[in-house]
């Protein structure tokens, strides 16, 4: 936008040049922008964690290592040979060695943005992408620091002394006066509370003073919010709070001016031919020398092509900062205004082609898909579950609890819980995922899952050591959130993932980014998911099934994998000595031109396995509900109201089925399906918790149809009769 309103298209119009942009304006956009990136790179030293450096391993130092040493390499030895055997202008040839350090340089902040704009940022693929840049970024810090220090003290090592030693001297008293003041502070905040606004105020006053400061005496006027960024903590409650109030004005008011600003000071036709050439055949050889120091690198760590060659295309990614930097060795004229505007231009052409070849080379869903079956259907009675219990607040915590021990965990099936308690990020700071661990203390970072968490520990405690508990804090943006979600479930071989669906009553916050992140989830889950709809008033922690007489359990089946998978779940509750089961079988009557006879063979072989398991247990009950279409369904749906706790469903199925005709209107929320819509519905079922279930989709040949947790028919007593049926035709 700035370069076609600069010089380089309308500006060139006296008239608009003179009426629209006069030079005073100049100098209002020019103040505006310099406080505007005060507070941006506040914004990125607040991103950027410290500790992380702990963390790097020898694979994360390699490739940052070599993404930014073999493009230096390659682009200095270009450089060389095009100023010893071309006739080159003398800027030329002064700008050139410059001009192979700013392209061979790699920021973190804009990979960390470009991953999460991509969607990718929480994938494993992130994390390698997100570790590698940092070490990178460490390093092209330094060696631009260098640069500009040389320029601007034109060789005087006493100036150069000077400024190093000030802004260590500028380090010491951020890390020794400031952070200390700002834990005082944090101390002094109630517990849980959000930042006292004179708080906020302090620190806001604090970024703009450290700034001046560093510019009075000799430094760039960033360094100090930048340092500043990096000494407070990034989470609750100061650095969320900073990154709330900061984060919209930045980047859709100061950022987008910025780059107006110096749009208006390109005029991409004063450059030569030549010239262009020249530095863009350099600006080329640093991006291909970026991508084959990241691609050859990560070959060597085995990583697959694929991979390989979308991170180094990420490596290649350029933004503000980029901008930032090559203003900076222009205002300290390392580089001459044309190759300024080249390099400009270079940044633009390459975002541009970059982000598609990623996407195209890079699927991150593909390594959700796995060859073996983890269902619960699929899973032997005798033997351990798995489930991954996601949680967005408090109030779903009494629900999944009592889910949890419906699931009837016992000495010969354990239960272990992975659960994850998922908060949204604010601001700039990275995702991550905080695992809790007993013989540890927990981060700052971790305070808001505490109450959660302990409620899980006193369910594990008094469960007889039939449960195990691994408590997580996912903090991430929910866009990508299910990657970390699929993740751990890949990871930790679960046979199911329970997320909670966002409540009508507006107790659940952010219902839009809920509802895309469980779409997500369902899309990509390694195992099978259960959409849980909590409809009730329990306000108490503890698991309520242990005190009650009758826990009342129904599944509604229709027909299909997903009403198997719900089948299954209940088989399983079954067992429990609180839990009585009804499963209400749903018949069309007559037959419909176009059926899918295997599945309606196979539906009924799983029915037959299901009451012969069954039989003898007097807590089951199978009734048959035969109807002519959608309106009787939902006469059936009617008469259960209010007299089930639970009532579990699967989530697809056969849309030319007579059982759900006439009921399309209902399935605006795709994600619970059409039965799950009309459970769901206010109108509908009264305080009843809805679990809606959805069966794996593995990637194998041929219809899978091994029935592991029916097939084992262990609890079937020798002398069983047959469980109570009745049919009712509606």
């Amino acid at each position: 936008g700035g370069i076609i309103l600069g010089p380089s298209f309308l500006c060139r119009i006296t008239w608009f040049a003179r009426n629209i942009f006069p030079l005073r304006g100049f100098i209002v956009i020019d103040m505006l922008t310099s406080f505007g990136f005060m507070f941006f790179f506040f914004l990125v030293g607040l991103q950027m964690d410290p500790w992380m450096l702990k963390k790097f391993n020898r694979k994360s130092c390699a490739l940052g290592f070599f993404s930014v040493a073999l493009p230096m390499l390659l682009t200095y030895t270009f450089s060389s040979v095009l100023i010893n055997f071309t006739n080159l202008e003398p800027k030329t040839n002064y700008s050139l060695p410059v001009v192979s350090q700013a392209e061979s340089i790699i920021a973190f902040p804009v990979i960390a943005h470009f991953l999460t704009e991509l969607k990718i940022i929480n994938s494993e693929f992130g994390r390698i992408a997100l570790a590698s840049s940092m070490v990178s970024s460490i390093f092209s810090f330094c060696v631009i620091t260098f640069t500009v220090l040389s320029h601007h003290t034109t060789g005087d090592s006493f100036k150069m002394i000077t400024i190093i030693s000030t802004g260590i001297s500028v380090g010491v008293i951020v890390i020794f006066i400031i952070r200390p003041t700002i834990l005082w502070m944090i101390r002094r905040n109630p517990l849980g509370e959000p930042l006292k606004e004179s708080y906020i105020v302090a620190l806001f006053i604090a970024i703009l003073v450290s700034g001046f400061c560093c510019q009075a005496i000799g430094l760039n006027a960033y360094f100090g919010p930048f340092v500043l960024g990096i000494v407070i903590p990034s989470g609750p409650p100061v650095g969320t709070a900073m990154a709330e109030k900061l984060d919209h004005i930045t980047c859709w008011v100061f950022l987008p001016l910025y780059f107006v600003k110096n749009g208006l000071l390109l005029n991409i036709f004063s450059i030569s031919f030549k010239k262009y050439l020249t530095v863009q055949f350099i600006a080329l050889i640093g991006a291909l020398g970026k991508f084959l120091g990241t691609f050859l690198t990560s070959l060597f760590c085995h990583m697959p092509k694929k991979d390989a060659m979308a991170l180094g295309l990420v490596m290649n990614a350029q933004g503000v900062l980029e901008l930032v930097i090559f203003k900076m060795i222009r205002s300290s004229k390392a580089i001459d205004y044309e190759s300024f505007v080249v390099m400009c231009i270079s940044m633009m052409v390459v975002m541009g082609v970059i982000a598609p070849l990623i996407k195209f080379l890079y699927d991150p869903s593909k390594r959700y898909q796995v060859y073996s079956r983890r269902t619960v259907m699929h899973s032997r009675p005798n033997s351990e579950l798995r489930v991954l219990a996601c949680v967005h607040d408090q109030e779903n915590v009494p629900t999944i609890i009592n889910l949890l021990e419906a699931l009837n965990p016992s000495k010969r099936s354990p239960l272990s819980i992975y659960l994850l308690h998922l908060l949204e990020l604010v601001g700039h700071s990275n995702p991550t995922v905080i695992p809790h661990k007993l013989t540890k203390r927990p981060s700052s970072k971790a305070d808001p899952s505490k109450h959660i968490v302990n409620a899980f520990r006193y369910y594990e405690k008094n469960s007889h050591g039939f449960v195990k508990v691994f408590p997580f804090t996912e903090i991430s943006y929910y866009k990508t959130m299910h990657d970390d979600v699929c993740s751990i479930a890949l990871n930790k071989r679960t046979s199911l993932i329970i997320v909670p669906f966002y409540k009508n009553n507006g107790a659940m916050a952010n219902k839009k980014a809920i509802r895309i992140m469980n779409h997500n989830v369902l899309d990509r889950a390694p195992c099978s998911v259960a959409v849980l709809v909590d409809r009730g008033v329990q306000i108490t922690s503890r698991p309520l099934l242990a005190t009650w007489f009758s826990y009342r359990v129904a599944v509604l089946f229709f027909g299909g994998a997903d009403d198997q998978e719900a089948l299954a779940i209940g088989a399983r509750m079954a067992g429990h000595p609180s839990i009585n089961l009804v499963v209400i079988r749903f018949l069309a009557s007559g037959s419909v031109v176009g059926d899918n006879e295997e599945e309606k063979r196979f539906d009924s072989e799983v029915m037959n396995e299901f009451k012969l398991r069954m039989a003898g247990n007097y807590q089951v009950t199978y009734v048959e509900e035969v109807v002519t279409d959608g309106t009787g369904t939902i006469s059936v749906i009617r008469s259960m109201e209010n007299k089930y706790e639970l009532i579990l469903v699967g989530r697809q199925h056969d849309s030319r089925s007579r059982l759900t005709l006439g009921l399309e209107d209902f399935a605006e929320r795709t994600e619970l399906g059409t039965i799950g819509e009309v459970l769901a519905s206010a109108e509908f079922l009264g305080n009843t918790t809805i679990l809606v279930a959805q069966q794996q989709n593995a990637v194998h040949d041929g219809n899978d149809y091994n029935m592991g947790f029916f097939r084992d028919k262990y609890l079937v007593e020798a002398d069983a009769e047959d469980m109570p049926i009745r049919r009712i035709n509606v």
